[in-house]
């Protein structure tokens, strides 16, 4: 069985603790034969400011560079509000980002059925939702320069972000969303808003010559971005896989999310380039849920983000989707017996804390594997 070098790292506020759940799951797979895992740990975010005066050191960029994957809690709080904008704590996440070339943001939006009513939506809408939000991440105005504040004088000043996109960024995201739509049920929507940006035009362009070319057999429908905002809160099954830019994928995926009922519920994985000699790709996995630092150290928050992550990286990037698919069960085994972390409880329910509810889905999954 091939060995899977991971690095691990659990960031600021709730991410050790959630961590500390994954941790707990690769040693069970790693002794019951369900995989072969090494791992590393590192700093980045806030914490590895306050150890070395930078989000994410060059010692720990290498072992990212490294590893097959990057698990990654969460980064940022209050704490480090003042600190300088080029070593604020989510430059770390950001700089992962850029220099491993993880440019494909899957942000699944998966309600769970034990979870239906912790929608704001009806049940009807959310029940059995399974959309897949594919973000475009290393292009757009997120990085695009110039990228400026100017003071003009008198009191006024001027800020500039420039949206930037080139054909290749756009034909490599939209490949990764057909490859997802082959997988799941065949359909794919692109957003954007060609009907005031050139780099709109460009994109409807991009991925319609796209399809035609290589993708013919999923259906390919084109929505303008505000328009697949209303429409994900209005009728979200709709949809299959939902491919966008930076900006907008930024906004649409925690639309989506927020349809599940809780940001604490779900993963994300970002991914590079298949590398044609290794057959691997760079990828990290990350909860979707924030630091949370009014929760951090009380034992209170919920790992099932966490863990989900860690079952997308099984999928995307070992190519062990029964394992992933365990884990997946497992999550819905515990939900189904009635146990609540607070940010998902409800009246009848069992609340419990952060080890007691890895545990349980330890447990859950040790009963499937057997």
């Amino acid at each position: 069985m091939a060995t899977h070098k991971l690095l691990l790292l659990p960031g600021d506020g709730i991410g050790p603790e959630v961590m500390a759940e994954v941790k707990k799951l690769i040693a069970w797979m790693n002794s019951h034969g369900m995989g072969t895992f090494e791992t590393e740990e590192g700093l980045c975010g806030g914490c590895a400011y306050d150890a070395h005066k930078v989000a994410i050191t060059e010692e720990t960029m290498a072992k990212a560079h490294a590893a097959d994957a990057v698990i990654f809690g969460s980064v940022g709080g209050p704490k480090w509000d003042k600190v300088p904008y080029e070593v604020r704590p989510e430059a770390g996440l950001l700089r992962l980002r850029k220099d491993l070339a993880l440019y494909a943001n899957l942000r699944p939006a998966v309600t769970y059925p034990a979870l239906a009513d912790a929608s704001s939506l009806k049940r009807e809408l959310v029940e059995g939702l399974d959309v897949m939000i594919l973000r475009e991440l290393t292009g757009g105005v997120y990085f695009g320069e110039p990228k400026t504040i100017t003071d003009l004088g008198n009191g006024q000043k001027r800020a500039v972000d420039t949206q930037v996109y080139d054909t290749y960024e756009i034909e490599r995201i939209g490949r990764v969303a057909f490859e997802l739509a082959r997988k799941r049920r065949n359909k794919v929507t692109s957003m954007e808003k060609r009907n005031v940006m050139k780099t709109g035009v460009l994109w409807n362009e991009t991925m319609t010559a796209l399809h035609q070319r290589e993708f013919k057999d999923v259906q390919l429908e084109h929505i303008l971005a505000d328009a697949g905002g209303m429409m994900l809160v209005r009728n979200p099954k709709q949809f299959d896989v939902v491919v966008t830019d930076n900006l907008f994928g930024d906004m649409l995926s925690d639309v989506a999310a927020m349809l599940t009922g809780s940001l604490g519920m779900l993963g994300s994985a970002s991914l590079g380039d298949i590398d044609p000699k290794t057959k691997k790709r760079k990828a990290l996995y990350e909860p979707v849920h924030g630091s949370a630092p009014d929760i951090a150290g009380k034992g209170v928050a919920n790992p099932i983000a966490m863990i989900a992550s860690f079952g997308m990286a099984l999928r995307y990037s070992f190519n062990m989707g029964k394992q992933a698919d365990m884990i997946d069960k497992a999550i819905a085994a515990a939900l189904d017996k009635g146990l609540r972390t607070g940010d998902i409880m409800s009246s009848g329910m069992k609340q419990v804390g952060t080890q007691e509810m890895g545990d349980a889905i330890i447990a859950e999954v040790e009963k499937l594997a057997a």
